[in-house]
C-alpha cells in the first residue's frame, strides 16, 4: 500500500518535502494535490513510472504527459516557445492550465508524445505542487488522476483507499474541485483550446 503523507496547504513542510523528493528520484510513483484536483506524477526518465500512469489513466502510448514547472524559467529549456506562447504562457500562470508544445532534444522521448514529439507544460497555483517541484529541482512528468468514465480525483483519502495499492506516496492536502485543467495546444501560432476545463479562456 501507498504511504499517506499529509502536507500542510501553504507551508508544506520541508522535512516531508524532501522524503518525497528522494523517494521520487529513486523511481516512485505519486499521487498529490494541485489547483485542478489530484494528478499522478513521477521523475523525468522513470519509464516504469510513465508506464503505471498510463496503466491507471488505461491511456495509450500516445498520451501527452504534462512537465510540472515550479517557474517559466523551467519551460524554456524544455520546449518549443513562439511569441504568441510566450505571452499567452506569462499572463495565464500560475493556475489552471496546461499547454502543448513542442519539445527539445533536451527531455527524455520516452516523456513526448511519440508521433507529434509534444509535451504539455504547466505552472500550478498550489504550493504542495510548486514544492514538490522545486525540490526535485527539474520538471515532474504528470498526468490528472483522471479514471474512465470518472471526473478528475479530488481526495487524497479516496485516492489511497482505491488507488493506494498502484501507487507508491499518496500525498494529503486540499485539491482544486472545479475540474481538470484547461488545455490550450500552442505549436501553431493559433491557440486551440483541446479541453476546456477549470481555466477561463474567455480573453482567448
Amino acid at each position: 500500500m501507498a504511504r499517506y503523507v499529509e502536507l500542510h496547504s501553504e507551508n508544506p513542510q520541508s522535512r516531508l518535502v524532501t522524503k518525497i523528493g528522494d523517494a521520487l528520484r529513486k523511481g516512485a510513483l505519486i499521487a498529490y494535490p494541485t489547483d485542478s484536483g489530484y494528478a499522478l506524477a513521477c521523475a523525468p526518465g522513470n519509464k516504469e513510472g510513465l508506464d503505471r500512469m498510463r496503466a491507471i489513466r488505461q491511456v495509450g502510448d500516445k498520451h501527452d504527459f504534462t512537465l510540472v514547472c515550479d517557474s517559466f524559467s523551467q519551460i524554456g529549456p524544455l520546449t518549443i516557445v513562439g511569441n504568441t506562447a510566450f505571452r499567452l504562457i506569462k499572463r495565464l500562470t500560475p493556475g489552471p492550465y496546461t499547454f502543448i508544445l513542442k519539445g527539445t532534444k533536451d527531455i527524455p522521448r520516452m516523456t513526448l508524445n511519440p508521433k507529434k514529439h509534444t509535451v504539455g507544460v504547466r505552472i500550478p497555483d498550489h504550493a504542495i505542487a510548486r514544492a514538490l517541484v522545486t525540490e526535485m529541482g527539474e520538471p515532474l512528468v504528470s498526468s490528472s488522476l483522471i479514471r474512465p468514465g470518472m471526473e478528475v480525483e479530488t481526495q487524497g483519502w479516496e485516492v489511497n483507499d482505491e488507488l493506494g495499492h498502484l501507487i507508491d506516496i499518496v500525498v494529503e492536502g486540499p485539491a482544486g474541485t472545479d475540474g481538470p485543467t484547461t488545455v490550450i495546444d500552442l505549436t501553431t501560432d493559433v491557440p486551440e483550446i483541446i479541453r476546456q476545463g477549470s481555466g477561463d479562456t474567455s480573453a482567448l
